[in-house]
């Protein structure tokens, strides 16, 4: 890629991003992430889903920057939580307990929460270079893609995000069906003809992905951590900046793990079905692995507190990298970010990089300012944070029920979504009872109208030709790795099956 058309980017990107109405978004995005990292059993994707109604009726730049700035956002805040209290804010940050959190009892919470600090800077840092670097590569190659390439592309990204996952790959695949199956309800785009109704008129324009987002990852949320999450409060040392401040051992045993952890996130961020919860858990392995005193970890070696954290927000950062070029979102907070795109008529994909240069980079050139401010407020605010986390629960829970509601309600001023929100709440709770992702039905829901739109045109230009998917060499090569995914996931969950009855079998 050449330097000037960098150059022409990164100031396109600049002047959107430096508007006084996307930077104050900017700001509110990371202040709320932060926010919402530090208490525990919130987290990014319920916060997410509480504001997508509010992006709504803001401009589309600014509505995917406020959602991205609280998305990377938690990820700082996360690390708070787990330090001082040994409760993960967000499922990336649990890693970050285990040496976290005996370094807080050390005495030194500090120079633990400033070295995280820093080093989901850096991380944060590297992630956003990939992402301006790679990402116009990528949009090269699938501007030449057609209708059969991004159907078979969809089906790869489906697949990936509920077999790699954790959990059962099966159960994964069938929320994947169910949700394209809930996407195919309301009018045909092609027809008009209506389907899956019910004669319920608030079905007429499909099932509200609002609703839908809402209830699995709000509202379900919400009532399992009612039950997790414990009365944990911060009793220790007030933390004031002099003891932020690390020793030259610190810095030197910081260094390299940061650098790792953030290869180790930025490869796992672009991947779907993993992101920072796999790339934390990877990093800390590592790093014990390439230590030669492992016997540290678990009793407050800094490395294992930098390197996760970086390896977190480095895989926040380049879950971009597809989503807003390949149109592909690789976990359920990405799928969110694309349905802010689709409510504003704009089509996700390659072309958006083209069409509107100004939205894609001004987002990119959104992270540089909100990792800033983040770098800027976390440490100053630590004290903020611990008297959040005096909140009681009782308290928080019912007031995020009630704003769940009141945003469901004010997208479409209907009733019918709430009620929406009321049933899809219910199947959301026995849907985590039962063990099955939640977040694969999200993403065919979003998915699913997409490709049968991409379908239909491949049929449209193939004269009805199925096989027009596998004479494609693109389209064909995509078709057979997911082919091989599918079966590597059934094979791996088969199995697990009989190692899991042969340890029955020897326990009996």
């Amino acid at each position: 890629m050449e330097i000037s058309s960098i150059i022409a980017n990164v100031s396109i990107g600049l002047s959107t991003a430096l508007s006084l109405t996307n930077l104050f978004y900017c700001f509110l995005g990371v202040f709320l992430g932060m926010l919402i990292g530090v208490v525990p059993g919130i987290g990014a994707l319920v916060a997410v889903s509480l504001l997508l109604p509010v992006t709504f009726h803001i401009d589309a730049t600014a509505a995917l920057i406020m959602l991205a700035g609280i998305y990377y956002g938690s990820a700082y805040g996360g690390s708070t939580a787990a330090i001082l209290l040994n409760v993960p804010g967000t499922p990336s940050s649990a890693v970050a307990c285990l040496d976290g959190y005996p370094m807080a009892q050390q005495g030194r919470a500090g120079v633990a929460l400033l070295m995280t600090t820093v080093g989901s800077f850096i991380a944060g840092s590297i992630g956003i270079l990939l992402m301006m670097f790679f990402s116009p590569i990528l949009v090269a190659y699938a501007l030449k893609f057609g209708p059969t390439e991004y159907f078979s592309l969809m089906v790869l990204g489906l697949v990936a995000a509920s077999t790699i996952a954790s959990g059962s790959p099966v159960k994964g695949v069938a929320m994947v069906v169910l949700g394209v199956a809930l996407g195919l309800v309301g009018t045909d785009i092609y027809t008009a003809t209506l389907r899956y109704d019910f004669g319920f008129p608030g079905l007429y324009d499909g099932i509200s992905l609002v609703a839908i987002a809402m209830a699995l990852f709000g509202v379900t949320e919400v009532v399992f951590s009612v039950r997790s999450v414990g009365e944990a409060r911060f009793k220790g040392q007030n933390i004031r900046m002099r003891d932020m401040i690390p020793t030259r051992d610190d810095v030197r045993r910081s260094v390299f793990p940061i650098l790792r952890g953030s290869a180790i996130g930025s490869f796992f961020g672009v991947l779907p079905g993993t992101g920072g919860l796999i790339a934390s858990f990877m990093a800390y392995a590592v790093e014990k692995r390439v230590s030669k005193t492992p016997q540290r970890f678990g009793h407050g070696a800094i490395e294992g507190v930098v390197s996760p954290e970086s390896a977190n927000n480095a895989a926040d950062q380049t879950a971009f990298i597809p989503t807003m070029t390949l149109g592909i979102p690789g976990s359920v907070v990405m799928a969110i970010m694309l349905s802010v795109l689709i409510v504003h008529g704009l089509v996700p994909g390659p072309k958006l990089m083209v069409e509107h240069a100004d939205l894609f980079w001004g987002l990119v050139m959104s992270f540089w300012i909100g990792n800033l401010i983040l770098l800027v407020l976390n440490i100053p605010l630590i004290g903020l944070w611990v008297k959040v986390l005096a909140v009681p629960y009782h308290l928080l829970y019912p007031a995020i029920i009630m704003f769940v509601c009141i945003g469901v309600y004010s997208v479409h001023n209907s009733a019918f979504d709430v009620w929406l929100v009321l049933v899809f709440s219910v199947a959301g709770y026995f849907m985590r009872v039962l063990e099955f992702p939640a977040a694969p039905l999200l993403l065919g829901l979003v998915l699913g109208p997409i490709m049968e739109e991409e379908f239909r045109r491949a049929m449209i230009l193939s004269h009805g030709d199925l096989s027009t998917f596998v004479h494609h060499p693109i389209s064909g090569t995509i078709l057979a790795m997911t082919l091989a995914l599918l079966m590597w996931a059934i094979w791996s969950g088969f199995r697990r099956s009989l190692q899991r009855r042969a340890t029955e079998v020897t326990a009996s």
